[in-house]
């Protein structure tokens, strides 16, 4: 039983580190799910897994008895199950916001959002209010945002979408 348990531990987690090495930033977020699932189960595993009597002391003992589980991997699973669900709720508001800003996941034009200034930031579309097209409706844009550079359209999910701000050009797309 332990032998089947620890090859599944492998696959979740080696599954996860997969999932982390993608430039999607869904796909990071639920490598880190699956990373978490795959570290309690480590723990869990840690307990002694297999038929026995459940923790708890009985009549007149002071201790429990040798072939009770574990009770302390089960309270540390329980306490990271809720801190996992707390931080994965955190991490996908987190990218539904970038989602919304940016109009990209990918990590690597998101990087380049990192190096922009202030006001930049405050010409971007959805900058005055975290819904689209400043909050007329609920949807998400069904593709990805465009802009005009030198008279080219371009998408935004390059280098190319702040380049015109950065470079002090004005946009046309935001009359």
């Amino acid at each position: 039983m332990e032998t089947l348990l620890a090859l599944a531990i492998g696959v979740v987690i080696a599954t996860s580190v997969y999932l982390f090495l993608s430039r999607d930033l869904p796909r990071m977020l639920l490598g880190f799910v699956l990373l978490g699932n795959g570290v309690n189960l480590a723990i869990l595993l840690t307990g002694r897994i297999g038929p026995m009597a459940p923790a708890l002391i009985a009549d007149g003992a002071d201790t429990l008895a040798a072939h009770t589980a574990n009770p302390l991997p089960q309270a540390l699973i329980l306490t990271a199950i809720v801190i996992g669900f707390g931080l994965t709720a955190f991490a996908l508001m987190l990218a539904l916001q970038a989602w919304r800003r940016f109009g990209t996941l990918d990590a690597e034009s998101l990087d380049d959002a990192e190096h922009i200034d202030a006001a930049t930031l405050s010409e971007l579309p959805g900058a005055g209010s975290a819904l689209p097209n400043g909050g007329g409706h609920d949807s998400p844009p069904a593709g990805p945002r465009t802009g005009r550079a030198g008279g080219q359209a371009t998408t935004a999910t390059g280098r190319e979408l702040f380049a015109p701000a950065a470079a002090g050009l004005p946009r046309e797309d935001a009359q």
